[in-house]
């Protein structure tokens, strides 16, 4: 079977699509879509289900999927590095949350950048699971750190570690809610005041509400701001409440800057987990990165 006739299949059935996989191979459409018609002949069987928007893999594509694609990822892996001992460094292209990347896994990870001719280099990219899980698909990262768990096999997801939220404010906004509301039976009154959020649809804010209150959050973004340290920062000056993972919080709690406005017997968390794409465990250079994270998240539970 020819290996370019696999490659091609592997990258459609991670892009999604033919026109996203020409993209990345550097190929007309009209010849991925003859190369996996010539697979499909050999084969005897579908690959693919052509749809309005892109393609979905069959059962025996699937299969093949997980059987070839970790083998092709060591082909280039070996191609890429050479025979030559003098070219031992690869590079881990590393994909994950803003935060959480910046702040935990990049500064962990950075041991293995030893300048000895056998480290690792990084590069990290930074975007939502839902970006970072398909950019690991298309082969674009190695690693990925995710708040949601992939489905089928091509990638394989292993948990990394739970996170705290906190619901924070700047001392004066608790001083205004007051001791005596400071409960479980607070969502009123702490609806009340301005919130800062993530992202227009409050997704820290009402998984704390659904988790701690048992109700929906009836309230809207007052300041809405992509980065949770940017939005550590806003509430800091007094812009309102939010919602943030115990561990950024941390030094601003600890210097009275900000204020945790509940304790709740049972803190709302959110599992991490490392997701590489099935087999590339099997190359030296993802396997230590993969096994020093988790090292690493011992301490951050």
């Amino acid at each position: 079977m020819d290996l370019a006739l696999l490659r091609t299949f592997v990258t459609v059935h991670r892009a999604g699509s033919f026109t996203r996989a020409a993209a990345l191979l550097g190929l007309s459409q009209p010849a991925v879509t003859s190369q996996i018609r010539t697979l499909e002949r050999q084969l005897g069987r579908p690959l693919f289900l052509r749809q309005a928007r892109g393609v979905t893999p069959t059962t025996i594509g699937d299969e093949l999927a997980h059987k070839a694609a970790p083998h092709l990822d060591a082909l280039v892996e070996i191609t890429e590095a050479g025979l030559d001992e003098e070219s031992s460094v690869r590079t881990l292209h590393l994909a994950g949350p803003p935060e959480f990347t910046a702040e935990r896994a990049l500064p962990a990870l950075t041991a293995l950048t030893r300048d000895d001719g056998h480290g690792i280099a990084l590069r990290a990219t930074f975007g939502t699971a839902e970006e970072s899980l398909e950019g690991l698909g298309a082969g674009h990262h190695d690693l990925a750190i995710t708040t949601a768990r992939p489905r089928g096999a091509l990638l394989t997801a292993t948990p990394l570690c739970d996170e705290e939220h906190v619901l924070v404010a700047a001392p004066r906004w608790a001083a205004r809610i007051g001791p005596g509301k400071l409960h479980r039976d607070a969502a009123p009154s702490l609806e009340k005041f301005p919130v800062v959020e993530v992202h227009e649809s409050l997704p820290l804010v009402s998984r704390y509400w659904t988790a701690v209150f048992d109700t929906r959050p009836a309230v809207s973004g007052t300041v809405v701001v992509p980065d949770l340290r940017a939005v550590l920062a806003c509430v800091a000056s007094g812009a309102g409440l939010a919602v943030v993972p115990r561990y950024l919080a941390a030094p601003a709690l600890e210097s009275g800057e900000l204020v945790a406005l509940l304790d709740p017997p049972v803190p709302p968390l959110r599992t991490y987990f490392l997701v590489v794409r099935t087999g590339t465990l099997a190359l030296p250079h993802i396997a230590r990165a993969h096994e020093w994270l988790l090292r690493a998240a011992v301490d951050w539970t």
